[in-house]
């Protein structure tokens, strides 16, 4: 038996959005083309309306948790929802201290080219490459002995990171790195390949600019 034409008005969410574009469904729509389908005694609409009062009345602080207390919502289609909400906030939000380039680093860091002696700094991310903390670890010449993978990725993992960046400053005001800059490089990549941390970039700041490890193709 052949299923007669919906108007639109009536036609399911996702044959609305085709036949009317995206901007004519409402919250709830949009979340029922999200969820694909409904529940044993909850059709695909009331879920969807039920997500969708959580949403609205407390959209910062949605978890997983939250749409998991719903009946109907297993783990699969309320990660769904919680990546879809957490991508738009991002895009729509950025941060003002989200790492994107070499460049943005070393605008965070400028302030500090100009030391006298060397220091080494950690910025560790999360998934989002927002920076979490900004910690001086070591001041002294840069060499192996004295950046050891163990004493950064401790704090990488202490600050449960999905990926690091370190700088350090050159007082003679070259940007060419040595051999110690690095050695040092490799070993930290490597053993943020092991850890599941990456090394995202080493750069090196002086007077008169920086140079980056990952735009030279280096980690």
């Amino acid at each position: 038996m052949k299923r007669s034409k919906m108007r639109v008005s009536e036609a399911l969410p996702r044959e609305k959005l085709l036949s009317g574009g995206v901007e004519r469904l409402t919250n709830e729509e949009l979340l029922a083309v999200m969820l694909g389908s409904g529940v044993a005694g909850k059709d695909v609409r009331k879920l969807a309306h039920e997500i969708a009062r959580i949403i609205e009345t407390d959209f910062p602080d949605i978890t997983l948790e939250k749409l998991c207390a719903v009946h109907g919502m297993g783990t699969v289609k309320a990660s769904q929802i919680v990546a879809a909400l957490t991508l738009s906030r991002r895009l729509l939000v950025p941060d003002p201290r989200t790492v994107s380039s070499a460049r943005n680093v070393y605008d965070l860091m400028r302030v500090h080219a100009l030391k006298k002696q060397e220091h080494f700094w950690l910025l560790t991310l999360d998934g989002a490459s927002k920076i979490i903390r900004l910690k001086t670890l070591f001041i002294g010449t840069l060499t192996q002995s004295i950046v050891h993978p163990r004493e950064v990725f401790a704090e990488a993992i202490a600050d449960r990171a999905a990926a690091i960046i370190v700088v350090h400053n050159h007082p003679s005001g070259s940007l060419v790195p040595s051999e110690a800059d690095k050695n040092v490089t490799r070993r930290l990549a490597e053993a943020g390949q092991l850890l599941g941390i990456e090394l995202k970039d080493h750069l090196i700041i002086s007077s008169r600019g920086y140079y980056s490890f990952s735009e030279e193709g280096l980690v």
